[in-house]
């Protein structure tokens, strides 16, 4: 099956400009990229007319919530994958705090079994590092390397012992595999459901303090030295987790990390009130956190943007403060909002963006995706640049709307989805 995509517009790297180029796929796979100066023979082949619309690689997402298996109300394979191809994105990895948690090969396998028959994207399943996520014993690593599970994290909790993380670490290093880390020191967060800043000072609440986060990120560093094992740190948040991550970083250490959308663009002190919207794990930082992670984003020491799409039903949602679960839905806003609120603005080239979305966690997790090159897989993305809209959650193809960016106005909104050659997701066939 032959497809063409005309008139793309290409980020070139080297100019620093957007390049009119034609896409040719053959197989599920890019065949050729040629300059868009004559329109190619397409003979009887699909074509996509992309004149005036971005075309990139597929974005990938390191780090989601399927809800499935076990809370397939709150979302299932099928409605977050089309959340995400909706997003632009091609290939996510799904956490394992599902019900039963990924800890078996068996529940690896209905992932992949499930997403083979009812998904539209790639869907790369992690498997807990402990069994039931509990802390208290490792679950089968070979067993579950050889299911299809692509690294190992307790994410949705810390895992709060030493001795198991370091047991943990050596063991994935000897398969040669990473470890993925929702750093959280329990006794410093218990109870407690904002961050230690302006916001809960101003409204009587204990707060929850940076020390949660980088305590955990800080021995997590030490241990991932000895073992030399590839250690990933889960949507970094703090100023101190960001000095910890730059040092181990300059001494050797393999750590990579990630950051939120909304960790970039929003602070405590945007938090309107007791709303659970805007109730998240991670919590909203100080000012000083933002700019932090920022920096470290843009010089490197995060090396991958993420959403930590995490759907909740609006029942849940509606519970007070206390009892509401952590987590906003991510897939649908990520790429408009950061579009528009670090390119439009000057802050970062279009380039910049896109690296930190696709090239860069291909790299870090060794995916064959991500990149717009002959020979690459055709997982690719056509966002409209140009047009801008106002956020409506009720829209979402999640079954789940839980979101702080409800009428925001945003430009860049991915329009075309294709993966492995195949469109999933066009805007004007919804």
């Amino acid at each position: 099956m032959t497809l063409w995509i005309l008139n793309g517009s290409v980020w070139d790297e080297a100019s620093g400009s957007l390049l009119n180029k034609h896409v040719r796929v053959e197989d599920g796979q890019i065949a050729e990229i040629i300059d868009g100066v004559n329109a190619p023979d397409t003979g009887s082949a699909e074509v996509i007319d992309a004149a005036g619309k971005l075309l990139s690689a597929g974005l990938i997402d390191m780090h989601v919530h399927l809800r499935d298996p076990g809370f397939e109300y709150k979302e299932d394979i099928a409605t977050g994958t089309r959340s995400a191809a909706k997003g632009g994105f091609t290939t996510i990895a799904c956490m394992p705090n599902t019900r039963p948690s990924t800890d078996t090969p068996e529940t690896v396998k209905y992932i992949l079994d499930k997403n083979a028959s009812e998904g539209v994207v790639r869907v790369l399943p992690y498997a807990a590092i402990t069994k039931n996520q509990l802390g208290r014993e490792l679950t089968d690593f070979a067993a579950l390397k050889e299911a299809g599970a692509i690294g190992f994290t307790d994410d949705g909790v810390g895992v709060q012992s030493a001795q198991m993380m370091k047991d943990a670490m050596a063991l994935a290093q000897s398969l040669d595999m990473p470890v993925i880390a929702h750093c959280e020191d329990n006794t410093l967060v218990e109870g407690l459901f904002f961050s230690e800043g302006e916001f809960a000072r101003k409204n009587g609440l204990k707060g929850i303090p940076n020390e949660s986060e980088a305590i955990h990120v800080g021995r997590d560093a030490l241990l991932a030295e000895s073992t030399g094992v590839h250690y990933h740190v889960c949507h970094v948040s703090t100023e101190q987790s960001v000095r910890l991550i730059r040092l181990a970083k300059s001494i050797g250490v393999r750590i990579t990390a990630e950051v939120c959308p909304h960790h970039l663009v929003l602070s405590d002190e945007d938090i309107p009130g007791l709303d659970t919207n805007w109730k998240m794990n991670p919590p909203l930082r100080t000012p000083r956190d933002v700019q932090a992670v920022i920096e470290a984003l843009e010089d490197g020491t995060i090396d991958m943007i993420v959403t930590d799409h995490a759907p909740h039903s609006a029942e849940e949602k509606a519970r007070e403060i206390q009892l509401a679960p952590f987590g906003i839905v991510g897939f649908e806003t990520a790429f408009p909002l950061l579009y528009t609120k670090f390119v439009l603005t000057g802050k970062w080239t279009l380039g910049f963006l896109l690296q930190r979305m696709t090239s860069d966690p291909a790299r870090v997790f060794r995916l064959p995706t991500g990149r717009l090159e002959q020979g690459a897989p055709a997982d690719l993305t056509l966002i409209d640049l140009d047009s801008e809209r106002a956020v409506d959650p009720s829209t979402f193809a999640s079954k789940s709307n839980n979101t702080p960016f409800g009428g925001w106005k945003l430009q860049g909104w991915p329009v075309t989805t294709i993966v492995n050659g195949a469109v999933v997701y066009s805007e004007s066939a919804n």
